[in-house]
């Protein structure tokens, strides 16, 4: 089996598509979670502030999008398959959303009337807010695993994919997405907007604390198998303490008035959240209910080893340009949102 540091591809290339979903989830979360709130902005100088705050970045945000799905396709093609048959509906909901909340962005001031741009409004904000909810019932069934038989093809109804689970995942992805755009917008407005995402900054990590602490609980007493690997190894017990000390120390910030670092720990809570479920799930990537011989691992669905060391290669030269194009555009675009004859 190749390896590189004394890494097998498979698992190099495991560690590549987190990376590149974990920076979907903290680039496109805070432009979701912006959205989410629009709808609490009433006068239109606001909502057009909230928008302009996303415009220069929430396109290239989506690349990450892109970027992931093609890497999980490229490295392990039985995922992708399977995933993407299962979850036909959802990611055909996912898609439509997309859609509409691009269109939402673009369209909303394209006419002077009221009743046009209130339409975009709902619609952008609806769809944002319904986008992360999907994105968290995604999460939340992957964890808890789906009936798949010997030739790791879906083996049930698109229905067992509402479930309290995957209900509840949803809700607590809302949330931190909700709480990571209400510190965007914090760093990007003044004067009464500015005001007002501070109160709602606060909501929102009650929100979140709420929403996690449930979750985390029905995920230790009802799907106790998530953390046999940190039963197995403690010492990776540093990564979920980790994510806790950093989403402790997001309130302390916020009350310090340190908007900026609020943010990065926010983006970096985001991060090892998704770190601990790579954890939890490594070696497996796809559980498969009551029959765990037909699990979807790293190497039962990976591409061939010469597939992943060329990929490897691509995506060692791709990611960081990438990368270095988004640190680009936020730094060309940083400070708060000032409109002009171009703004949305």
């Amino acid at each position: 089996m190749a390896t590189f540091l004394g890494i097998d591809y498979a698992t190099l290339w495991y560690l590549v598509v987190g990376a590149v979903f974990s920076g979907y989830a903290i680039l496109d979360g805070f432009d979701l979670g912006a959205g989410a709130w629009h709808l609490f902005f009433k006068d239109e100088k606001s909502r057009r502030v909230a928008l302009n705050a996303i415009g220069p970045v929430w396109d290239g945000n989506e690349v990450w999008l892109v970027i992931g799905g093609g890497a999980l396709f490229a490295g392990f093609p039985i995922v992708y398959a399977t995933v993407f048959s299962a979850m036909y509906i959802p990611f055909m909901l996912f898609l439509t959303f997309l859609i509409f909340r691009a269109i939402s962005i673009e369209f909303r001031s394209k006419e002077p009337m009221k009743w046009w741009r209130n339409m975009w409004d709902v619609a952008y904000s609806l769809s944002s807010a319904f986008l992360a909810i999907l994105l968290g019932v995604v999460l939340g069934n992957v964890l808890q695993g789906m009936p798949l038989d010997a030739d790791m093809e879906f083996a049930g109804s698109w229905l067992e994919f509402i479930n309290p689970y995957a209900i509840m995942v949803a809700v607590c992805t809302l949330a931190i997405f909700m709480m990571h755009g209400a510190i965007y917008l914090i760093m990007k407005t003044e004067g009464k907007q500015f005001d007002k995402m501070t109160r709602h900054v606060k909501e929102a990590m009650i929100f979140f604390i709420v929403s996690f602490a449930i979750t985390t609980v029905y995920t230790l007493i009802y799907f106790p198998h998530l953390s046999d690997r940190f039963k197995e190894t403690p010492v990776l017990f540093i990564v979920p303490l980790l994510a806790f000390l950093s989403i402790a120390n997001i309130p302390r910030l916020i009350h310090k008035k340190k908007y900026n670092f609020a943010f990065f720990f926010s983006s970096l809570s985001i991060a090892m959240l998704l770190m601990v479920v790579a954890i939890e799930l490594y070696p497996v990537i796809i559980i498969s209910k009551g029959n765990p011989e037909f699990n979807i691992t790293v190497y039962n669905g990976a591409a061939s080893e010469k597939t992943l060391g060329i990929m490897l290669v691509i995506a060692a030269i791709g990611t960081p340009l990438v990368a270095a194009y988004t640190t680009f555009v936020f730094w060309t675009f940083r400070g708060k949102v000032q409109m002009d004859e171009l703004s949305y």
